[in-house]
């Protein structure tokens, strides 16, 4: 099934029609697609309108320089900052991490948001696309952030998304732009990047993302399209059980498999899940590529919200002001 974009901050009539496909199982939201808190809400109420069946509406909300909706949130601080206060006092620094979940968390849903893809768990060793994302470079340090950023997203009733597997922060390039690999062995990752997705898994991680990076020790296709990463690694091996997403196939890293049927196929033949569709201009094409296949579109119902406070008993709580000054303050 596929997560498609849309193009800006009300649909057209053809995004009412991609929504009707039995295909579409939910919708990305990024910067183009906002404008204030209650133009998201109104946009959030309209897709699940239009659509036939429950729609989960995502968006990347980390932090720092990846948060989509800003003028009316939190300037939350990028995830880098939590690593390093970790040095001088461990336990303030998972606290605040935490809090910092839940308060991402309440604000995505208080708009009528079901998810937010998060936490980042690669490691912070100097990937051009990862950068300050990543709250550490140790992988103990940061499957210790992926615990508490996981609590605090399950606190607030959001499921949370694991991201990049099997671990993007290592290698130089960004697959937005290029394509990506990574020589090191399957131990070499299992002792290193792979050590904060097992932490997620065991504190009960809802969902995973793929990362576009190949690991051809390990085996030769992109990790997203690798049955040897999702079905014997991720799923066999590491016993996740939840909902695998590719990433966006739009990024110049997952064109090595071909057009846009064939990255369709290839993510859903390896075991994903879900497709990210995030350009609008390759959604038409996307919904054709799948037609024929069988498709799960209930295997989101369990990421979609629930139980989320409005903005008017999110600004009437006084933890949620102070968790608020708090974390601008490291911003």
């Amino acid at each position: 099934m596929l997560v498609i974009g849309v193009a800006g901050t009300e649909l057209t009539a053809q995004e009412r029609d991609w929504l009707q496909h039995d295909a579409c199982a939910g919708v990305i939201l990024f910067s183009r697609n906002f404008a204030s808190r209650a133009q998201v809400a109104e946009l959030s109420a309209a897709i699940r309108e239009a659509a036939p069946r429950p729609q989960l509406i995502c968006v990347d909300q980390e932090g720092g320089r990846v948060q989509r909706f800003r003028e009316g949130y939190s300037a939350l601080p990028p995830l880098e900052v939590f690593g390093r206060l970790y040095a001088s006092d461990r336990e303030a620094a998972l606290k605040l991490a935490e809090e910092h979940a839940q308060l991402m968390a309440s604000e995505v849903q208080a708009s009528g948001v079901d998810l937010s893809f998060a936490p980042v768990v690669d490691l912070g060793r100097g990937n051009l696309a990862i950068g300050n994302r990543a709250f550490d470079a140790d992988p103990q340090v940061v499957s210790e952030f992926t615990a508490a950023y996981v609590r605090g997203m399950h606190a607030r009733g959001m499921a949370a998304t694991l991201k990049h597997f099997p671990g993007h922060g290592s290698v130089l390039a960004d697959t937005h732009f290029d394509e990506a690999v990574d020589p090191r062995s399957l131990d070499e990752l299992r002792a290193t990047d792979l050590i904060p997705f097992v932490a997620g898994i065991e504190a009960k991680a809802d969902a995973v993302m793929m990362a576009h990076v190949s690991y051809p020790a390990v085996a030769p296709e992109p990790a997203g399209y690798s049955r040897r990463w999702i079905e014997e690694i991720l799923r066999g091996e590491m016993q996740f059980r939840g909902v695998v997403f590719s990433d966006d196939i739009g990024m110049a890293a997952a064109f090595s498999v071909g057009g846009i049927k064939a990255r369709i196929d290839a993510h859903l033949d390896a075991g994903c899940d879900v497709v990210l569709v995030c350009h609008p201009q390759l959604v038409e094409e996307s919904l054709a590529a799948v037609a024929g296949r069988r498709l799960n579109t209930a295997a989101l119902t369990g990421l979609i919200g629930r139980g989320a406070m409005g903005w008017d008993g999110l600004i009437a709580d006084a933890r949620y002001g102070e968790t608020r000054l708090r974390l601008e303050g490291l911003a």
